[in-house]
């Protein structure tokens, strides 16, 4: 939105030749009137703009010179320089177009002198081009001259013949060319242009030239060429190494051209073309008419033999094309064509077939082409049924049709479209009465991104259409009402109920939609929303409808419609909106809500506005300072991203408004009519604009204070680059309302500086970018002292041995290059630099100058090292890391600008750059080239660790090569050990035990900081040498003077990368390698030295061969999934250009397939390890795009073959390449369900796209399942059907798949039926799974009745439980899918399960103890137990059809005979009895709800009670028993209480309280511990004495006991039960409460002590709901039931979770602030009363109320101590943290502490010295004593003596060099400084020169943010 300059057209003047320009001076007239004065003066012009208006003057002279009826010579000459000029003209020069414009306006009179003139210019043209690459201009004025220019056209024709051979004679020899030039990528693409375009001139030509007409002449010359190049045309179709897109334009020509020689033209249709044929009106007749039906037969055959993409495009356009032409045959056909084009025809149904086999397909081109035949389908239909008048809407076509895309379910998106499609044929009401609740389920989908588009926009089409039909029905304004209701209704309950992401697309996608359709529905929806709003904040807390406490809400929904409505233009002023449709408080509540959504819905209502140039109000401005108060700490990157981009459309607003205002002030106009924001004078608003900003600014600086967060300082800086953006420096006379240079001082230029810092290099970015915004005179302050202890700074922080600081190091020497003076101490670098740098670009001389200087400063410094290196590897691990000095390097080259001027002082500069980085590679590539590089030394130093030094080293030689799979590796004995050997490899290696760390300290080093130095120096150097290749010209030969580079550097770059590549074991270094290596081969494919070009290709074949030779001696990697050899591939594929013929990759994927397919078993297999490896590479290469799908099938039968390979590393490999094939194949896991039918796909689509894999697997599936269980019993595992279920299982029938489809899914069953016998318990499993998706859903109850008929009898003497686990396990898949079913006949769905029953029933003995296999009998419990569940939910808890059919009563005999109730005489090693146990207990839970249900309030006998399945011995028993009850009683306890219990579980409170003392499985102490909570203590607890024996006081006792010692989860169930037993005693008589009294301080530490950040979430979370549960009474009661030091631990507590890392942890504490607020005692504290606030505004109001609490309670005297120490932070020790901290980051430089990333201790600071400061300020207390005054001020004053000290040690750039100890220091001085200023305010010392915070002075300053740094503080 922000002001944009309009881009200036660029027009290349007009020239013309010495001897036109002579003639045009000796024409031209004196008066310079005539027609070549004109043109002399046009020509002379440099300017092409100008030239413009002389060339539209030319037909307005000639006109005037045609009435005086003659031609004169002068006019001629004129004419025919204009033809000359006007061929002379680029083809994309505006002056082409506006000469050849202004011709076609020419009197008639001239035309034949024009023509002439132009038609000699062009034979000219014709006859003198005769060099090759010339031929492209000459064409170019072709078809310029063919397109709108009439006097082209007419010259074309006249040259026909020559234009024709000219063509020709150009075709061939640019194809000659092409087909010499062969690898040269650049060249080539060039002439395959020039090839396109000659034959898109030749197409032009037969299309627009009226010379074809004597084209029956068939001797003629014009014939003859015809001829030739239609010759040529049939070649280029054949031809494979030309572009696609040439073919395809070749096909055309083909097409046009025999259309234009074939004669006589009415039998054109015996050639059968379709773009040859004119449909309208039935002119083909009856030939044309089977000629449209057999081509559409030759398309459906093609479309099943085409696999690549570009042609399926093809394809899918002609099938549109087919059914366009359809369309017009049929408004005049016979009825035969119209029986055969009719809905229910063959033709019709393939069509149909062929739209939901595509579309799904991955392009969005081809899914468009399915929308046109879909929608061509049922215009087709509509015209073959008009005759006969019937409705559409009845028609029994459109009914099954519609139904049928009703059934699907909601993740095809083709369902979208298709509805789409039928809504505008027949309208959406028919919709609506098959499916009512449409909206709702549409709505529902829309949490799905790839699905939201689609779902927009049929709800677009459906209620658009729906008011139409509506509007035209009513007579009133009443239909809007039943529109309301159908649209807006269910849109209201997402937008409160609904998840983020579904109300997020719904607000972005669905609602503005809604609005633009229908304005007025906004009045609607704000005044129900508001309604429910005021109801939810009222003071009973009461909650309607929509939304519950615990959701956005209806202050959410509100919140959306007034921002969407905003933003699209329906609100029509700002002011209006807060007025009459919100209130200001409203908005305060929106800003700091506590779901993110509803926080960024309300800030885009008052940032967003549909005119950009809107006034913004004093109001808005006041909000939005409120809201950055609260929101910049957003751990959320989308919410940071929507509050940065939300606040920079609002800087945008203020900048082109503010352009307004100085326009109304220049013109003295008081305000804008009509504009309410405008009234008060423009001068005002816009000194309140400058005033708005700078505070703004004010607030984000600060933000940036010590200790702030990541997300802190990101928000931060974001919005500081945004308003540099928006307001930029002015230039000239330009007035802008705020610059972001005026709000900067030194303090602040400082802060930016230390932002460069962080850990997080986001940060850092941001931050430097925003110090280059600023003006150059921001840093000159920056003295030489200062740079040089920055440049200092930054030379010491490149050698760190923490990787973040060199990144820093190379920001600050960014920051420096860009300096105009360097530090002295760089004057030996600066030589003669200066000098050179006089010409061109001053400041882009200076950075590179200074970057020069830079570099060579560096590399001197990594010279010395990696020579020290040489000599001792670990010496530099531990002192000086090469690797940041080769970061800087890096990072300085990237800022050089492109041309560079120093040329001869930078080659020797990059010839060393290149020696050292090979050097430095040589040091460190035995580590990383190791076969285990990730353990290389020892952790000890003591003198015994030297030899065994040696030996490691010796033994890191690779191992791993080729030879790995066939010898065997022996290690030498410690004895036999030569060091002489070690001596020649590896020479100079420092053996010392200790190693010398940097400021001389002894330290270990440790195996991590070696292996750290070496792949992070791998790694930069690959970045660097990448960088070199990719930033720095080239020479094309070493004696040009320009050009950095060599072609023989840039080979030894290439031929580095690959040696590492290839070689290289650790994962970090090759990665990185290969980031490196694409930029080198990028590079080379564009480069033009042939080559070098050809090196890719060259490196390519050489690592296949040498894969495929498979050579003892190679060094490449056949373990770690095959190292770098596929990434080395992948960058050789990548490069390649994707619109050529992407041959490279087609050898590749053809020698790949070939090693990764069966080979004998003489053959080596590590080919096939390395060829599987790459395969996966590049399968998950997603550059490669659809191109590499076509090898996906080939991909897949290697993967599953090779599954079944008997060496472990080929099965290895091939599991992860069929792992990736499936994503690709099915796309990426979007949610937990493994089979999720987001990512499964249609048996006809998949088989469609991939058809060789049908009959492969097929026939494999075959293979395995007729040898799947031998009848000797033999065990065979068959590997691969593991695989073929896998990928069986992700398919799916869909009710549109063709019942005569070729590749029917039905002839998979019975195999996969049989691979259910399979011995493999997991692959019974995967074939029950996969058999559903293959079975249609009304096939199902057929298909089970079929399998259970096949089970045995219980007289069967002989079968196997295998076999009958794996038909149990089918019919129980099939029945759960039945049963899930959506789209379903109740009627037709009772009936057939009822026959399932029926057939179950037959088989009953399975289930009884006459099946001795506990396994199958577990199964067939669980069938019976899905049947019952299924039957219940039609009958709706009656089940007559169950009691109709017996079947409850056989339940209830298995359950009374099971082993519930006889006992068990089993153990637990018996196979399958947790199985069983859990089955028969879910039947037996089943059984006895069914008995409550139909007794009612009646007791009738259960088939077994709750107390007998509670006393199992079998925890697995106990535990489902307890969650049904959990379930039961959490829903009464949440609804109606012991009301909506059944009779049989009342009064079991007794009974648990038994239980809950015994119960010794901790799982199922837990559950009765939820039970417990869920349960009114006054129920059980009364019975604690005659239950357990225990008084209740004893009880709590023995709860929190539990609460102090067991696991996690039981120990906040514990706590939570014995915090709501508390609290019953807190609600009954005083007796109670004083007997519970002496336990409440155990209780308060049991809180405290759940509070600690080291603790697991659970046990926090738990704290917190306890807190909440008890805020009434311990919090904010009017009397304190706890002591004050207890009361205010507990609001430690809260504090201490409302900084929490965790959101989930925050927003529970946030429950507890909320309460605390809505107390009777309370509401007035703050104006946030009833209102759900985030956890940052959270913190503060908690502070508010527990400050206006002390004083309520009158302790403030005591109190006030406790709250200075938090200030302080008593208790916390800075000299303890700063030695910890110290002895982590020295000693464990890699030690991951917990840290806290959210919390931010000032801004607690600020907060609770705002609320102390005010509470002193303005309430009347009794003063401290003198004593506690005295102590107070004491700690304090020896804090910052200690701090001052700490200060003093610290180094002059400390906040560069030991930034973590500078951070902590600040803090704890800011704390310290805060707790003295209270102090001096309570001795009453404010006004004297005490140590105070100047940024505290008052609580608005305080509320600002926070405590800048005093540099006199201490």
């Amino acid at each position: 939105m922000g002001v944009k300059k309009k881009k200036e057209t660029q027009v290349t003047s007009l020239t013309v030749c010495h001897q036109d320009l002579e003639t045009l001076k000796s024409l031209a007239d004196v008066e310079g009137k005539n027609l070549a004065s004109l043109l002399l003066h046009c020509v002379q012009l440099t300017d092409g703009v100008s030239q413009i208006g002389y060339v539209k003057q030319i037909v307005p002279l000639l006109e005037k010179a045609n009435k005086n009826g003659t031609c004169d010579p002068t006019i001629r000459s004129c004419l025919d320089i204009l033809a000359g000029i006007y061929l002379s003209l680029n083809l994309k020069n505006p002056l082409k177009k506006v000469l050849a414009s202004s011709l076609n306006g020419l009197p008639e009179f001239f035309l034949i002198e024009a023509t002439q003139s132009f038609t000699s210019r062009l034979q000219e043209e014709l006859n003198t081009s005769t060099d090759l690459y010339s031929y492209r201009r000459v064409i170019d004025n072709i078809s310029s001259c063919m397109e709108n220019f009439d006097l082209g056209r007419s010259s074309v024709n006249n040259l026909l013949e020559n234009v024709l051979h000219f063509l020709q004679k150009s075709l061939v020899e640019i194809s000659e060319e092409n087909r010499k030039l062969a690898g040269n990528h650049i060249v080539q693409t060039q002439l395959m242009n020039d090839l396109l375009v000659s034959i898109r001139v030749s197409v032009m030509l037969v299309q627009k030239v009226q010379g074809f007409q004597r084209l029956h002449l068939k001797n003629s010359p014009i014939w003859q060429s015809m001829c030739a190049l239609l010759s040529m045309f049939t070649n280029f179709l054949s031809d494979d190494g030309l572009l696609q897109t040439i073919q395809s334009t070749s096909g055309l020509a083909v097409i046009l051209f025999i259309k234009a020689m074939f004669h006589p033209p009415e039998k054109i249709p015996d050639l059968g073309t379709l773009t040859m044929l004119d449909w309208q009106e039935g002119r083909m007749g009856p030939s044309g008419e089977a000629l449209l039906l057999n081509t559409v037969h030759v398309l459906f055959t093609l479309s099943s033999q085409i696999k690549e993409s570009t042609l399926e495009m093809f394809l899918s356009r002609i099938l549109a094309s087919w059914t366009n032409s359809a369309i017009q045959v049929l408004d005049s056909s016979s009825p035969s064509l119209k029986d055969s084009l009719n809905g229910n025809a063959d033709v019709v149904r393939r069509l149909l077939d062929y739209v939901y086999t595509h579309w799904e397909h991955p392009l969005d081109a081809l899914r468009h082409q399915t929308k046109i035949i879909f929608r061509n389908i049922l215009q087709m239909h509509q015209l073959t049924v008009e005759e006969s008048g019937s409705d559409l809407t009845a028609d029994r076509f459109i009914f099954e049709l519609t139904e049928s895309l009703l059934r699907l379910e909601w993740h095809s998106k083709g369902k979208y479209t298709c509805l789409g499609c039928l809504v505008d044929f027949i309208g959406v009401d028919h919709i609506l009465a098959l499916a009512k609740t449409i909206p709702l389920q549409i709505l529902e989908v829309m949490g799905d991104q790839s699905l939201v588009p689609y779902a927009s926009d049929l709800l677009e089409a459906m209620f658009k259409n729906h008011k139409s039909r509506l509007k035209s029905q009513a007579a009133d304004s009443t239909w809007i009402d039943e529109w309301h209701e159908t649209w807006v209704s269910p849109l209201l309950c997402v937008l409160c109920e609904g998840s983020l992401d579904q109300k997020s697309y719904v607000i972005d996608y669905y609602l503005p939609k809604l609005l633009n359709c229908n304005p007025e529905s906004l009045s609607y929806m704000v005044k129900i929303l508001q309604t429910s709003a005021d109801a939810k904040t009222g003071k009973k807390m009461t909650f309607p409808s929509l939304g519950s406490y615990d959701s956005r809400g209806a202050l959410g929904a509100l919140m959306a419609c007034l921002r969407t409505a905003r933003a699209h233009g329906h609100l029509q002023s700002a002011t209006d909106a807060w007025r009459d449709l919100v209130s200001s408080a409203r908005i305060k509540q929106g800003l700091i809500h506590q779901h993110c959504q509803v926080r960024i819905d309300t800030l885009g209502l008052l940032c967003e506005s549909n005119r950009s140039t809107e006034i913004v109000s004093t109001e808005e401005m006041e909000w939005i300072q409120f809201f950055i108060t609260y929101n910049l700490n957003s751990q959320s990157p989308g919410v940071r991203q929507q509050i940065c981009s939300l606040l920079k459309k609002l800087f945008c607003r203020i900048q082109e408004s503010s352009q307004v205002l100085y326009k109304l002030e220049q013109s003295k106009s008081k305000h804008e009519p009509g504009n309410e924001s405008t009234r008060q004078h423009p001068s005002v608003s816009l000194q309140q604009y400058k005033n708005f900003m700078s505070s703004i600014c004010n607030s984000l600086f600060e933000a940036l204070f010590p200790g702030s967060s990541y997300p802190t300082r990101f928000s931060a800086l974001t919005i500081l680059g945004s308003i540099a953006e928006v307001f930029p420096v002015p230039e000239g006379r330009v007035q802008t309302v705020y610059q972001l240079s005026h709000d900067i001082d030194a303090g602040r230029f400082q802060t930016l500086m230390e932002c460069l810092t962080g850990t997080f290099e986001e940060v850092k970015i941001l931050a430097f970018d925003l110090l280059m915004k600023l003006p150059k005179t921001f840093v000159q302050f920056q003295g030489s002292v200062k740079l040089q202890g920055l440049f200092q700074a930054a030379l010491e922080l490149s050698t760190s041995t923490k990787p973040y600081d060199c990144v820093t190091a190379s920001y600050l020497l960014n920051f420096l290059i860009w300096q105009n003076a360097l530090p002295s101490s760089l004057s030996a670098y600066l030589k003669t630099q200066r000098v050179a740098c006089g010409d061109g670009d001053k400041s882009a001389a200076v950075v590179e100058s200074n970057t020069l200087i830079v570099i060579k400063c560096l590399l001197e410094k990594l010279e010395e090292e990696v020579s020290r290196a040489e000599n001792s590897l670990l010496q530099a691990a531990a002192s000086f890391p090469m690797y940041g000095r080769v970061h800087c390097i890096t990072g300085a080259l990237r800022k050089l600008p492109l041309n560079l001027q120093l040329v001869s002082e930078w080659r020797p500069v990059v010839e060393k750059l290149l020696v050292t980085s090979y050097r430095l590679s040589a040091v460190v590539s035995p580590v990383i080239q190791s076969s285990s590089p990730e353990g290389l030394i020892p952790n000890d130093t003591d003198a015994e660790s030297a030899s065994r030094l040696h030996r490691i080293l010796n033994e890191i030689q690779p191992r791993d090569t080729n030879d790995y799979f066939s010898r065997a590796k022996i290690l030498k004995e410690c004895g036999s050990f030569d060091l002489e050997d070690l001596s020649a490899s590896v020479p100079n290696i420092d053996t010392s035990a200790e190693i010398k760390g940097k400021e001389g300290k002894t330290c270990d080093v440790t195996a991590q900081m070696v292996l750290v130095c070496c792949w992070r120096s791998m790694k930069e150097v690959a970045l660097l040498l990448g960088s070199l290749c990719q930033l720095l010209p080239m020479r094309s030969v070493p004696e040009s003077p320009d050009g950095l580079l060599t072609v023989e550097q840039v080979k030894e770059i290439g031929d580095y990368f690959k040696q590492h590549l290839l070689q290289s074991r650790h994962r970090g270094a090759f990665e990185l390698a290969y980031t490196g290596f694409v930029k080198l081969t990028e590079i080379l494919n564009r480069c033009p030295n042939v080559s070098l070009q050809k090196l890719p290709e060259e490196w390519l074949l050489s690592v296949l061969e040498e894969i495929k030779c498979c050579d003892p001696s190679s060094k490449l990697c056949a373990t770690r999934r095959s190292a770098g050899i596929p990434f080395y591939i992948q960058a050789l594929l990548a490069s390649e250009p994707k619109k050529g013929k992407m041959d490279l990759l087609k050898i590749t994927m053809k020698e790949l397939i070939s090693l990764a397919g069966p080979t004998d078993g003489s053959q080596s297999t590590v080919p096939k390890v390395h060829a599987l490896n790459i395969l996966r590479a590049l399968f998950r290469d997603t550059r490669l795009g659809e191109i590499i799908i076509p090898y996906v099938a080939d991909g897949t039968k290697a993967a599953i073959l090779g599954f079944t390979s008997p060496v472990w590393a080929v099965r290895n490999s091939s599991t992860l390449l069929f792992s990736t094939l499936i994503t690709r194949i099915f796309g990426v896991k979007r949610g937990k369900d493994e089979l999720s039918k987001k990512n499964r796909m249609t048996g006809s689509e998949f088989f469609s796209r991939f058809p060789e894999l049908y009959p492969f697997l097929l026939k494999q599936l075959e293979t395995v399942a007729n040898t799947v269980d031998s009848d000797t019993g033999e065990l065979n595992r068959h590997p691969s059907m593991f695989l073929l279920l896998l990928v069986l299982g992700r398919l799916y029938p869909s009710p549109m798949d063709g019942t005569c489809s070729a590749l029917s899914m039905a002839p998979f069953i019975p195999f996969i039926m049989r691979c259910g016998h399979s011995p493999v318990y997991r692959s019974r499993e995967m074939a029950a799974r996969a058999l559903v998706p293959f079975v249609m859903m009304d096939e199902i109850p057929n298909t089970i009745q079929t399998l259970l008929a096949k089970l045995p009898d219980c007289t069967d003497q002989c079968f196997r439980q295998n076999h009958i686990h794996g038909t149990l396990l089918q019919v129980f898949h099939l029945l759960q899918a039945f049963s899930d079913s959506k789209y379903r006949m109740n009627t037709y769905f009772q009936q057939e399960l009822a026959d399932v029953a029926v057939c179950t029933k037959a088989k009953l003995w399975l289930a009884k103890r006459q099946n001795p296999c506990l396994v199958t009998r577990a199964v067939y419990i669980d069938i019976l137990f899905l049947l019952t569940c299924c039957l219940d939910k039609l009958s709706k808890g009656n089940q007559p059809v169950l009691e109709h059919l017996g079947f409850w009563e056989e339940i209830r005999r298995i359950i009374s005979g099971s082993e519930l109730i006889t006992g068990f005489p089993y153990t637990y090693t018996v196979p399958g009895l947790p199985q069983y146990l859990q089955s028969l207990t879910k039947l037996a839970i089943a059984a006895v709800w069914a008995v409550v249900a139909q007794a009612g309030e009646q007791n009738r006998d259960v088939p077994i009670s709750f107390s007998q399945l509670l006393k199992s011995s079998f925890p697995e028993v106990r535990l489902l028993t307890l969650e049904a009850l959990l379930e039961r009683f959490s829903t009464a306890a949440s609804a109606l209480g012991e009301k909506g219990l059944p009779p049989l579980l009342w009064n079991m409170g007794g009974t648990f309280l038994t239980l809950v003392l015994k119960e010794n499985h901790p799982e199922c102490l837990c559950k009765i511990l939820k039970i417990l909570h869920c349960l009114d203590p006054s129920e059980w607890l009364p019975q604690t004495e005659h239950r357990v024996h225990l008084s209740p006081k004893e009880f709590l006792i023995w709860t929190m006991d539990i609460a102090s010692h067991e696991r996690s989860e039981i120990q906040s169930e514990a706590l939570r039960l014995t915090s709501k037993v508390i609290a019953h005693h807190m609600q009954t008589c005083d007796e109670t409460r004083d007997l519970v009294a002496p336990n409440l301080q155990q209780w308060v530490q049991l809180v405290v002590s759940s509070c600690g950040d080291h603790l697991p979430t659970e046990s926090r979370l738990a704290a917190a709901e306890v807190l909440a549960s008890t805020a009434p009474f311990f919090l904010t009661n009017p009397q304190p039931i706890l002591g004050l030091q207890d009361t205010l631990a507990l609001w430690k507590c809260v504090l201490t979770l409302l900084q929490s890392e965790e959101q989930v942890i925050r927003e529970a504490a946030t429950e507890t602030v909320m309460t605390a607020m809505s107390q009777e005692n309370t509401r007035r504290s703050t104006e946030f009363a009833f209102c759900q606030v985030d956890a940052s505004s959270a913190l503060d109001l908690a502070l508010a109320v527990l400050c206006d609490l002390l004083q309520q309670w009158d302790q403030l005297t005591p109190g006030l101590p406790v709250l200075l120490g938090w200030l302080l932070g008593e208790g916390e020790g800075l000299m303890a943290c700063e030695e910890s901290a110290h002895q982590v980051e020295e000693d464990y430089p890699f030690e991951k502490t917990e840290i806290n990333f959210w919390a931010e201790t000032l801004i607690f600071v600020k907060y609770l010295y705002k609320h102390l400061f005010r509470l002193l300020s303005e309430s009347s207390w009794r003063p401290l004593t003198p004593e506690m005054l005295h102590h107070l001020q004491r700690t304090a004053s020896e804090q910052c003596h200690l701090l001052s000290q700490l200060f003093r040690v610290l180094p002059p750039t400390a906040e560069f060099l030991k930034t973590a100890e500078l951070t902590r220091l600040r803090i704890w001085e800011e704390r310290t400084l805060a707790c003295l200023r209270l102090l001096a305010l309570l001795e009453g010392k404010e006004g004297e020169d005490t140590l105070v915070l100047r940024a505290l002075d008052s609580p608005a300053a305080a509320n600002q943010l926070t405590l800048p740094r005093t540099e006199t503080a201490c």
